[in-house]
């Protein structure tokens, strides 16, 4: 009697400790891709904050172009009002469209670009442009490892369990990537 009693409190600790672990990786990896989605909005919110000083820039020279000033202004808002991946994917494709079109216009100010306040922003927002480009490359391997995870046996039984669910990768769709890589048309 006293083996079956050790035998059965080996297997009860046993299929605690797996709980455990299962449990356990289940959560780092969720905290992982809450981490990174939170490292993408301060970024979005950096970028945020220096479109406005951009296009204050950019109006200064090309006061003429509104549509491309309200066009910026409508996205960004856009951008900082967007409620998960899929959604603030969207606003992300418009506003890299608008900015596109605000750099278009500059291209047509040999002064502008020679504006050395118009520079250190431009290189600031490319700088925040690869920031955002790693954020999201680290959040969609965290959404991938997530993901894996909750459908691989045993991991998906834990996570129905304790109700932990896939979640949305970042990516920009088709349709906007498209308007993101065809050249603006700029007439004057």
């Amino acid at each position: 009697m006293d083996l079956a009693l050790w035998i059965i409190l080996g297997v009860v600790v046993l299929l605690l400790l797996v709980i455990w672990f299962q449990y356990n990786g289940l959560v780092r990896l969720s905290v992982r891709v809450d981490e990174a989605w939170s490292d993408i909005t301060v970024q979005l919110k950096r970028r945020a904050d220096l479109i406005p000083q951009i296009v204050n820039t950019v109006k200064g020279y090309a006061a003429h172009e509104k549509g491309v000033f309200e066009s910026v202004t409508n996205a960004r808002a856009a951008t900082l009002s967007a409620q998960g991946p899929a959604q603030t994917a969207q606003a992300e494709g418009e506003l890299q469209g608008a900015l596109k079109s605000l750099f278009a216009v500059a291209e047509a100010y040999p002064e502008l670009k020679a504006n050395t306040n118009f520079l250190q922003l431009q290189q600031e927002l490319v700088d925040t442009e690869d920031k955002i480009m790693a954020s999201r490359r680290f959040y969609n391997a965290g959404v991938k490892d997530l993901n894996t995870r909750i459908r691989q046996f045993p991991g998906n039984i834990f996570a129905n369990l304790f109700h932990i669910n896939n979640r949305e990768f970042f990516e920009v769709d088709e349709s906007t990537n498209a308007a993101i890589q065809n050249p603006v048309n700029v007439e004057f």
